[in-house]
């Protein structure tokens, strides 16, 4: 079928197709970072940051700019040390925005390790452990770009939801296009 002979739905077709690509490839990009983070994938880190990325941890922690320095975190000893003791990030179910080739995500991660202080427990059919402590729980704000590799990472701002504005500002700009006049 020529162009000019295209049923009037093809185009809306083909535009939702492509949002539905988008969606899976950014959840399946953030859906990557536990596993990653908690093996210590600089390699992969490093592919899916862009160049001059932006990981903003916070005040208490490292501002670290370009995706090779975002990438050297995963091999820093605090961190090996981390993972060798059982962290584990675990994340919720991300929000995705899409704005043609940017799209923005909101999402909360919880970083869970052993608690060796526990006390041993039987969980029937599942034997025994001391448990597991909920270090932190993030609201993480992630600004993507359309790359001519597939979507990347620009940066990455993450906030702890200990009842400050900063946290909740993060969360509240995945409900902005909800609200009047947004």
């Amino acid at each position: 079928m020529a162009e000019n002979e295209r049923s009037p739905g093809t185009g809306l077709l083909e535009a939702r197709l492509r949002d539905i690509e988008d969606r899976l490839e950014i959840y399946n990009l953030i859906a990557s970072h536990p596993p990653s983070a908690d093996t210590g994938a600089d390699d992969y880190t490093r592919a899916v940051f862009t160049e001059d990325g932006v990981f903003d941890r916070g005040e208490s922690l490292d501002y670290t700019l370009g995706n090779e320095a975002i990438a050297a975190i995963t091999q820093r000893p605090e961190h090996q040390e981390a993972i060798h003791g059982g962290l584990a990030h675990f994340a919720g179910l991300p929000h995705v925005e899409l704005d043609g080739d940017s799209a923005f995500v909101t999402s909360y991660l919880q970083l869970i390790h052993p608690d060796h202080q526990g006390d041993e427990r039987e969980l029937p059919n599942h034997g025994v452990s001391t448990g597991y402590r909920i270090h932190r729980v993030l609201a993480n704000r992630w600004e993507l770009a359309r790359t001519p590799g597939g979507w990347k990472i620009k940066s990455r701002k993450l906030r702890p939801l200990d009842g400050s504005q900063p946290a909740r500002d993060i969360l509240a700009r995945a409900l902005a296009r909800h609200r009047p006049g947004g």
